[in-house]
């Protein structure tokens, strides 16, 4: 087929990418063309860039042309963010695309009620913040669209997103670089909370895998939205103490208020961990191995252990002590 991938010099096309090239297919990467992907591949060899800025295009009301141009039999987009941006892509892909498929986000959720949190059985609450309202609207009108007999759409709803070249949502679910080096270094770290909050990662490659099984199987895939995450979920307890022992330490944690938590770090540091610990996701990928065939190779911590190996032998990390081996 011939694959177009809207954003694919990212995270997850880093990996999706060079996927679908070995399994045989034509690939066209749209992108802004300032990005480096974070892992080279030599299959990029054989895929057409063409470089755009959607934001602009959006706003011009000509992406979607440049999109249906391409005369694609599937369309990948990672990167759309408004109800606004998606229907138009979808209201002129219509009747000229066979299939398109979105990326969303576990943000889809609020804060959880029952877990693990499924697609659509109310077990999710409402999602709280304009980043996880306009990717659940996304899905819904994507949903809506393919029932109602207009194009084939399918959306994956992927965790924290890990892999290696960037940094990972840490034990207290934010990026704060400090944290690596206390757990690495044996010192008491403090946590909001009570430390049972959960936290949902995925390896990018396994997103990308996701992906690719959702395009191979198109007539199972066609309107219908997946969770796509790791097998199982860390919450704050288990992931510092397991991050910890990566360094031979044993990870002492301090219980404190979030008001306390809060004078201690910086607002941006204390805003993302609250927007983490607050939802406490955990999902379940059921749907995604019994209709996709979606089978995860990383474990959460394996995936967050291959990102900071990566960021610490890039000299991107600092902490105490050198990694375990094993």
């Amino acid at each position: 087929m011939k694959i177009v991938v809207i954003g694919g010099s990212g995270h997850i096309g880093t990996f999706l990418v060079p996927r679908l090239v070995r399994a045989g297919h034509e690939v066209v990467n749209i992108s802004r063309g300032t990005h480096k992907t974070y892992a080279d591949a030599p299959e990029w060899q054989q895929v057409r860039q063409v470089v755009a800025d959607r934001e602009q295009e959006d706003r011009e009301g000509t992406f979607g042309d440049r999109v249906a141009e391409l005369q694609a039999d599937a369309v990948i987009d990672l990167v759309c963010f408004t109800l606004g941006s998606a229907t138009a892509l979808v209201d002129r892909l219509r009747g000229t695309a066979g299939h398109l498929l979105h990326c969303g986000t576990l943000w889809r959720y609020g804060p959880s009620r029952q877990l693990p949190i499924s697609e659509h059985t109310g077990s999710g609450t409402a999602p709280v913040g304009d980043y996880g309202i306009q990717k659940d609207l996304i899905a819904r009108m994507l949903k809506e669209e393919t029932a109602s007999g207009g194009l084939v759409t399918t959306s994956l709803h992927p965790g924290h997103i890990v892999g290696p070249g960037w940094h990972p949502i840490g034990p207290l679910g934010n990026l704060d670089p400090a944290v690596w080096y206390t757990l690495s270094a044996g010192e008491p770290l403090e946590i909001p909370g009570i430390g049972v909050e959960l936290m949902h990662h995925v390896h990018a490659d396994d997103v990308a895998q996701a992906f690719e099984k959702a395009v191979e199987r198109r007539d199972a895939a066609a309107g219908e939205d997946f969770n796509v995450v790791a097998p199982t979920a860390l919450n704050v307890r288990g992931y510092a103490e397991i991050a910890a022992s990566w360094f031979g330490q044993t990870a002492t944690l301090e219980t404190v208020t979030w008001d306390h938590f809060r004078r201690s770090t910086t607002p941006e540091y204390a805003e993302a961990a609250w927007d983490h610990l607050l939802r406490s996701h955990c999902l379940t990928i059921e749907k995604a191995i019994k209709l996709l065939g979606y089978a995860p190779r990383y474990e959460p911590e394996e995936a967050v252990l291959e990102s900071v190996r990566w960021l610490i032998e890039h000299d991107q990390l600092s902490v105490a002590g050198p990694l375990r081996e094993g």
